[in-house]
């Protein structure tokens, strides 16, 4: 018999942790990616070359409902978390585990660094990692009841997940393998099997078919990313990194103690798919190289068990990891939400430490910059002039804010930007921002620097490292449309 659900501890838990991501995710400003969500939620298709359409979508339900206000439109980010500490706590109870257990589950999952950045950036991890974890609950409801009847829930899952980031089908495959591995799998032998995958074939067919108009764009950008994050390093250390950034630290020894649980107790028999589908799933991306963060939605199966399995912990082992994980709650907090003051010392040693909170700095500044540019030009060449950004942080910036100084329609050379095209007056002047003046010069007849890009908070992040100058260019040394070729790079 299942012990009682804890709602009222869990949903206090959860509600603790939105409003600490509420008054907290609206001090600095949006990140570089959320700008990019925020463009093409103003475009909405079936799909986009860098992830399908449910984020986009999601985006522009903040939009409407908040303006562009970051901590409105990162409630839903916020939110998605808070749900997955109600999934591991519900999975607790599913294995035999008490109200302790149940809460220990939350919280150990709420001080996941990659969880936590999910639950404060409106990004498609957010959501990807809401439904990954659902997927887990309801896998587990099925190896409980032993009613084959979950996999129609299955199948929209898989469905919603597929429509948010493709790794879903790596989870769906890692748990399928564990459900082939064990007894389980004459759950499988049904046709409510063949449902749930008429089912998430159904929820996935436009994307199909959009994929197949646009010659499959998700696997060329696929590969292009995936070449550069081994060629620059990202996917080095997989393995050890399991220990830091998927899960905290100090949470390993009751994820560890989950793991055991599902593959070596009796209590955990039943559920013993998901042990194997954790090795599965960590298996398969380790191989294909894969990054540190990837693996994030695996870990509140594996907090869940280890917190039933808990209750069995001497009480000094039982304190000892409490306050680690209190110690967990602060140093994440700290260290990787906004809480800093804007300017404070604090705040220079966090984005110093954390690049992502260094990419929320600037955007505006960026676009006042832009405008500055845009408004010395002579007043014939500033009306036919137009705007090419290099990144989709910065075209994602112009396209927000960018209307409000008069500026014209962006173009952006990468990604869903790319895909909409160049400025169909073909413009012979180009303000041109994140690319030095040799780089642009191999596209047009003369490039002169107009700008740095800066921010008055002295912050060094991609922009005014890396990507900082602004430029006007004059004469295109190709047509647009064989221009807008070359120009393209995913990123």
């Amino acid at each position: 018999m299942r012990p009682a659900l804890a709602l009222g501890t869990l949903l206090a838990l959860a509600a603790l942790r939105l409003a600490l991501h509420t008054f907290t995710n609206g001090q600095y400003g949006f990140h570089r990616d959320e700008l990019a969500f925020l463009a093409d939620a103003r475009h909405l298709d079936w799909c986009f070359p860098a992830y399908p359409a449910l984020t986009p979508l999601i985006a522009r339900l903040g939009l409407t409902l908040f303006g562009d206000s970051p901590a409105g439109v990162r409630l839903f980010a916020a939110l998605a978390q808070c749900g997955v500490m109600l999934l591991a706590g519900m999975m607790a109870r599913e294995l035999g585990g008490g109200r302790r257990a149940q809460s220990l589950a939350a919280v150990a999952v709420s001080v996941s660094p990659v969880g936590l950045m999910a639950g404060h950036l409106f990004q498609y991890v957010s959501f990807d990692l809401f439904w990954c974890v659902l997927l887990s609950w309801v896998v587990l409801r099925m190896l409980s009841s032993g009613d084959s009847r979950w996999l129609l829930a299955a199948g929209v899952v898989v469905g919603l997940g597929l429509n948010t980031r493709y790794t879903m089908a790596w989870m769906t495959a890692g748990l399928l393998a564990g459900l082939l591995a064990t007894p389980a799998r004459r759950l499988l032998w049904s046709r409510w099997l063949l449902a749930g995958v008429a089912i998430a074939g159904a929820m996935c067919l436009p994307v199909l078919l959009w994929q197949w108009r646009h010659d499959w764009l998700a696997l060329e950008f696929t590969r292009a990313m995936h070449e550069r994050d081994i060629r620059i390093g990202r996917t080095d250390g997989f393995l050890w990194k399991q220990f830091l950034v998927p899960a905290h630290l100090l949470t390993a020894p009751v994820w560890l103690a989950g793991l055991w649980f599902y593959l070596r107790r009796d209590e955990g028999r039943r559920a013993r798919a998901l042990g194997w589908g954790f090795l599965a799933t960590l298996a398969l991306y380790t191989l294909s190289q894969a990054r540190d963060y990837y693996t994030a939605p695996l870990y509140p199966m594996l907090l869940a068990a280890g917190a039933a399995a808990a209750g069995r912990w001497p009480p000094w082992v039982w304190r000892a990891q409490c306050a680690a994980l209190a110690v967990a709650a602060v140093s994440v907090w700290a260290l990787l939400t906004p809480m800093a003051p804007a300017g404070s010392r604090w705040f220079h040693a966090v984005v110093s430490l954390n690049s992502d909170l260094a990419e929320e700095v600037g955007w505006p500044e960026f676009v006042e910059q832009v405008a500055r540019v845009h408004q010395a030009l002579p007043g014939d060449e500033r009306a036919g002039a137009g705007l090419l950004a290099s990144n989709y942080g910065e075209a994602g910036a112009l396209a927000l804010y960018g209307p409000a100084h008069g500026l014209p329609r962006v173009m952006g050379r990468t990604n869903s930007f790319w895909l909409r095209g160049y400025d169909p007056r073909e413009p012979r002047t180009v303000i041109v921002t994140g690319m030095s003046v040799d780089s642009a010069q191999r596209y047009f007849e003369s490039c002169e620097w107009k700008a740095a890009i800066t921010n008055s908070l002295g912050v060094r992040n991609e922009e005014s490292r890396d990507a900082r100058y602004i430029l006007v260019c004059r004469g295109p040394r190709q047509p647009w449309a064989e221009l807008w070729r070359r120009l393209r790079q995913w990123s």
